[in-house]
């Protein structure tokens, strides 16, 4: 099986297991204002990770993850072949230390296609083609491998955060993530879609992995059972050109209680669940999503089939190509959140929309227990890569011409 058909099924087979009943504790719902209070923010240039200039080290090729541990150290997965590592960088910007690389031995990468770092210092990263989770402790020294246990053919993983207190993370796949495969992956076994979206508690102990499910969002069907057979036979083209483009995604992050905000919808709304009860608070503003034009769709085309005149692919893939584009479906309506994440100290950020489809606007500050601080304006920041102790955020960048930075940061305004 290819690279690409086991990316596209990184959610495939495997059952989860309800980590209790369905809770029967009223949600509680809290309506914030509708007027912003604008907060002021002001960021520390600390200093910059991968420029055309740097060290040999940190010419990074596909960065997939950052994080930081409890002393303010940067973790950086670099899933580009010729590293296949992850970094371990001082509060000064200085190489620490280096897990992993390619390879088939004890602590070494196939497919390395998410990290989280835990509360003791320690890294699990997720292993897509080792069919599991490599554990290193605060040292960085590899410890062992956990298999994924409820995978016998294909592996289940997607971006991972670490659950506080807890030896275990939390993970939730993205929706094109959700295509499941009856049997063996054969790419003429029939497809068959979830009905949610789960949000799990992936425990690290023992041999293999226990997943249990925290909550049960909601996943947009894509119509692929409808397709004619010979359009279900071939899984390469699935199931990611079948979703609408402004399709609804999962927003999420983990509080530090270990609870999980997130949204999942086109709506300003921010559920709140914690393991074994459930979603147990939900945050409303009350913004309504913006129907999506046609203006919008054919400017949206126009890009797309501008980006591939440069292009020096062969005709045939380009026409491929165009078709693609000129034919993709659209939802109806804009989402108003692009993005949620939590900071060290339990405070929420919510990227809303901008005034153009794919742009950021303002960013909202909320608390699990439903006060709305204020929202930084649009321009102030986007949403950071990874949050960290003392006001410190990471952001990637990418430049015109691929190369990417990360640039750390400490907040010192409110």
């Amino acid at each position: 099986m290819n690279q690409l058909l086991l990316r596209q099924a990184l959610y495939g087979i495997g059952s989860v297991c309800l980590l209790t009943a369905a809770s029967t504790r009223a949600q509680e719902i809290t309506e914030l204002p509708a007027e912003d209070r604008t907060l002021e923010l002001e960021f520390e240039e600390l200093y910059w990770l991968g420029t055309l200039v740097g060290e040999e080290w940190e010419q990074f090729g596909d960065i997939r993850t950052v994080a930081f541990d409890a002393v303010g150290n940067l973790l950086v997965l670099d899933q580009h072949a010729q590293a296949e590592k992850v970094y371990v960088v001082g509060p000064g910007g200085r190489l620490v230390r280096q897990m992993g690389g390619r390879g088939e031995g004890p602590g070494e990468f196939l497919d390395a296609v998410a990290m989280a770092v835990m509360a003791d210092g320690g890294v699990a990263v997720a292993d897509l083609r080792r069919g599991g989770y490599h554990l290193f402790n605060p040292d960085g020294e590899f410890e062992r491998l956990v298999r994924i246990s409820e995978a016998p053919s294909m592996t289940r993983m997607g971006l991972v955060r670490a659950m506080p207190g807890a030896n275990a993370i939390v993970g939730v796949p993205s929706q094109w993530e959700q295509v499941q495969i009856t049997g063996r992956a054969s790419l003429h076994t029939p497809i068959l879609l979830p009905s949610s979206h789960p949000i799990e508690r992936i425990t690290l102990e023992g041999e293999f992995t226990r997943t249990d499910t925290i909550a049960e969002a909601w996943l947009l069907t894509t119509g692929i059972e409808d397709k004619d057979e010979r359009t279900q036979r071939n899984f390469m083209r699935l199931p990611v050109a079948e979703l609408p483009e402004y399709s609804p995604r999962v927003n999420w992050g983990v509080l530090p209680d270990g609870r999980v905000a997130f949204s999942d919808s086109t709506t300003w709304t921010v559920k709140i669940a914690e393991a074994g009860t459930g979603v147990e608070r939900i945050l409303k503003r009350p913004f309504r999503p913006e129907p999506v034009t046609d203006r919008m769709i054919d400017a949206d085309r126009e890009r797309r089939l501008r980006r591939l005149g440069g292009s020096s692919a062969s005709a045939e893939w380009l026409e491929g190509m165009r078709s693609t584009i000129e034919d993709h479906d659209y939802y109806d309506e804009l989402s108003i959140i692009r993005g949620v994440g939590v900071t060290w100290d339990g405070r929420i950020w919510v990227l809303r929309r901008g005034s153009n489809p794919g742009s950021d606007g303002p960013v909202d500050v909320v608390t699990p227990d439903g006060a709305y601080l204020g929202s930084y304006p649009t321009g102030a920041t986007t949403l950071p890569a990874a949050f960290g102790p003392d006001g410190l955020v990471a952001f990637i960048e990418t430049d015109a011409l691929g190369v990417q930075t990360v640039v750390v940061k400490r907040v010192v305004g409110s």
